[in-house]
């Protein structure tokens, strides 16, 4: 069950069942707690699975939670080996730039992890700052990424991930980098769906959750201001202190990933339905 984030005493139920729920995508920082749970995974092998992992070349200072990079590039890896490289992304983002993160920082760190990540995955995955209000608040020296920055960068990484066996995704950045080769369509398109499922799916019209994103998004089944990474450049998180009050409240066995249900809340059944094409 999810509450909605503009209107708290709504909750959408949706139903795990892998005779209805085509694919279940997961993005993260840190996949390696699903990996070393093997009846969770056992669980999670009676669905199609997409993996967005985002891996970054930057501190503590920036990311104080995230593990270490060795770590989660060996999680991306692992995912490879039991999924396959049709069903695990690579996110390289977002992109900042400072005195310490220069440009030729972050080609060298790329080039670093895609040769590492190399036959783990075919998708890479950037997108450059966007200074949301939270992330201002929370990251007040951060500037945007100016437009000769981001085609100096997006064109190098084309090249780099090109030789690794990926294909360059940049996400919500406009067409700009199609001119070098990038795949501008959306880094979670039907494609990359029917990819990861293996087979045909007849799914309907749908707007876009926002209107930079080209990507098919349907039941997203997470929470605003519940990540214990607080990567200082985040747009999902408010405030820390609210994250660790929502961690507190999280309970195993709650359908919610945070708290409760309330006498209150108006529960609706979401309509759901497989989208595979029996052939």
């Amino acid at each position: 069950m999810v509450r909605n984030p503009f209107y708290p005493s709504s909750v959408s139920s949706y139903e795990l069942n892998p005779q209805i729920v085509d694919l279940i995508t997961f993005c993260t920082k840190n996949p390696l707690p699903v990996l070393k749970n093997e009846e969770l995974w056992n669980e999670l092998s009676k669905y199609n699975q997409w993996w967005y992992v985002s891996l970054t070349p930057y501190g503590k200072e920036i990311e104080p939670n995230v593990p270490e990079k060795a770590a989660v590039a060996d999680g991306i890896i692992e995912l490879g080996k039991r999924l396959g490289a049709d069903k695990v992304g690579w996110r390289y983002d977002p992109i900042f730039i400072s005195e310490k993160y220069t440009i030729p920082y972050h080609l060298k760190a790329f080039e670093n992890i895609a040769r590492r990540l190399c036959g783990a995955t075919k998708t890479a995955v950037i997108s450059f700052i966007d200074l949301y209000p939270k992330v201002r608040r929370n990251f007040p020296e951060a500037r945007e990424v100016n437009r000769e920055e981001r085609l100096t960068l997006g064109k190098a990484f084309v090249e780099i991930a090109a030789k690794y066996g990926m294909t360059l995704r940049p996400c919500a950045e406009g067409k700009e980098l199609e001119q070098f080769g990038a795949d501008c369509s959306g880094c979670q398109t039907i494609e990359v769906l029917e990819n990861a499922v293996g087979k045909k799916l007849k799914i309907p019209k749908k707007n876009s959750a926002r209107k930079e994103c080209a990507c098919f998004l349907n039941g997203d089944i997470g929470a605003y201001n519940s990540c214990g990474h607080l990567c200082r450049y985040c747009y999902a998180n408010a405030d820390s202190k609210l994250v660790l009050e929502n961690m507190k409240a999280h309970n195993p066995v709650s359908p919610l990933l945070i708290g409760e249900l309330k006498i209150d809340d108006k529960i609706f059944n979401t309509i759901q339905k497989s989208w595979i094409v029996i052939s």
